[in-house]
């Protein structure tokens, strides 16, 4: 039974172990969480319906109904933060996850006191999205890229991109810093707010981004890879060689 009190966010901890959801939701509640367990899905989303959570932490593999179809239906309902954890380090099933809407992954085995940290930060993000002082600021303009901090709304030449909670704020880094080559240490800094883990979860942020912003992801002109140090955005790359025309030498002055 974990205590309830005023101002704690609520953490809804989903995972058929026993074992894993006990950890996980003593963690939380020591971490000043009001941690409330389901074992499935169709339990998961009852308990949902019944009190929103703040935050969901939820395994793919559950039987029945899977982590993917219960991130699915959560999000269908209205925006939750959502942290997926798998016990596969396949990188397809991150961006299943990713793509699914979850707004961050932790492979298994994870420490506990990690994915504490994680809640924090996603947490931390999706308050500041609902209104707090550091979600406000000028429109950012890039590459026929909006993005509206405020309204946490961005757009591509006019039409909405549907952009999860860590997209937008990668996005928004990049545009703010345009021109300027990132470590994926420098992002997970910057943008996740950690100091640790796994470097991976750059990576595959950045691949859903291009994926979404990219006129063609397999040859990204915009998010461009600096090899050896990480990612630049550039809003106005260099045209291809088959583009370029010659110009013709200027006439000397009279």
């Amino acid at each position: 039974m974990h205590t309830k009190g005023p101002g704690r966010a609520h953490v809804l901890v989903v995972d058929d172990d026993p074992t894993v959801a006990e950890v996980v939701a003593g963690y939380l509640d020591r971490a000043g969480y009001t941690a409330e367990r389901a074992a499935d899905g169709p339990t998961a989303l009852a308990r949902a319906a019944a009190r929103r959570p703040d935050l969901v932490v939820l395994d793919l593999m559950l039987p029945g109904m899977d982590g993917l179809e219960v991130c699915r239906t959560l999000r269908g309902t209205g925006p939750v933060p959502v942290i997926m954890l798998t016990a596969r380090g396949d990188e397809d099933d991150r961006i299943l996850g990713l793509e699914t809407g979850a707004d961050d992954y932790v492979t298994k085995p994870f420490s506990p006191r990690e994915l504490v940290l994680r809640v924090e930060s996603v947490l931390r993000r999706s308050r500041r999205a609902g209104g707090g002082a550091e979600g406000h600021g000028p429109l950012l303009r890039a590459a026929g890229l909006t993005l509206d901090p405020a309204a946490r709304r961005a757009t591509k030449d006019g039409h909405e991109l549907a952009l999860t909670l860590r997209e937008f704020d990668l996005l928004a880094h990049l545009i703010r810093h345009q021109g300027q080559a990132h470590t994926r240490e420098d992002l997970m800094r910057e943008v996740w707010g950690w100091d640790f883990g796994d470097l991976s979860t750059v990576t595959v942020h950045v691949r859903r981004l291009r994926g979404k912003i990219e006129d063609d992801p397999a040859a990204p002109r915009l998010i461009q890879t600096v090899w050896g140090v990480g990612y630049r955005f550039e809003p106005q790359p260099p045209l291809p060689p088959e583009a370029r025309t010659e110009l013709p030498p200027e006439e000397p002055a009279p």
